[in-house]
């Protein structure tokens, strides 16, 4: 398979600076392995910026053929190192979501917290990953509706991040088929524009490039409460 990249990230209309970071930073074309990851970095002062950017520099520097999961585990390493080293930035954290494209067509995803992997496929558009957040697991035990999910007051509270030790890491395999989108973004994107027009954005888009930057032109028309990270992949015979 071939594959082919883009990437976008924006600060939004509220934020202050933009705590989201995404690899790789620009734009690009390969057969594969291709390695691509959005993280979305929380914490005080500017602990965010820094979590997320520490997780991602540590998952993503001499991958060396580890597995997805591998490298997420590191990035969660890198994160506690840091904190050791440096008292002012306890607490911090940050959602790492990483995907391994295969030169067979093969996706290989490691995830943590609400950053989210979606698969765009023949007009669908099919979320991949699960929220570590209380409400998804609320709405998983049949506790709410995914409608009160939607508006719930804690609903960005996570539940597992990098950073935690010991933290979990979910892993996923897809088979991809040529004509096949993935994306990946942070919960400034999921938080601002519902599902039904992000499939209308990537259905729309002409390549990954237009894809991603006018879904986070969509977030901030929508307000754009958060920083918006978007990776947009496509799948190439």
């Amino acid at each position: 398979m071939n594959y082919t990249w883009a990437t976008a990230t924006d600060v939004g209309h509220v934020r202050q600076m933009n705590e989201d970071s995404v690899f790789p930073e620009g734009d690009g074309r390969a057969a594969g392995p291709a390695l691509v990851a959005v993280a979305d970095g929380m914490g005080g002062a500017t602990a965010g910026h820094v979590a997320s950017r520490v997780a991602l520099a540590a998952a993503t520097t001499r991958a060396d053929g580890a597995a997805a999961a591998t490298l997420v585990e590191r990035g969660n390493d890198a994160v506690l190192r840091a904190v050791a080293e440096d008292g002012s930035l306890s607490g911090m954290g940050t959602t790492l979501t990483l995907g391994i494209f295969h030169p067979e067509g093969r996706l290989e995803l490691a995830h943590v917290g609400d950053t989210r992997a979606y698969l765009f496929r023949g007009g669908e558009l099919d979320q991949i990953t699960s929220d570590h957040t209380l409400v998804a697991e609320m709405v998983a035990e049949g506790r709410l509706t995914p409608a009160q999910a939607e508006t719930h007051p804690r609903r960005h509270l996570l539940t597992r991040v990098v950073g935690m030790a010991g933290t979990e890491v979910d892993t996923y395999d897809v088979e991809l088929r040529p004509g096949d989108r993935v994306l990946l973004c942070s919960d400034g994107l999921t938080g601002m524009v519902p599902d039904h027009a992000i499939a209308r954005i990537l259905h729309e888009a002409s390549d990954p490039a237009e894809a991603a930057w006018s879904l986070v032109e969509a977030a901030n028309a929508a307000g754009g409460h958060d920083n918006t990270t978007v990776a947009v992949v496509d799948v190439d015979p």
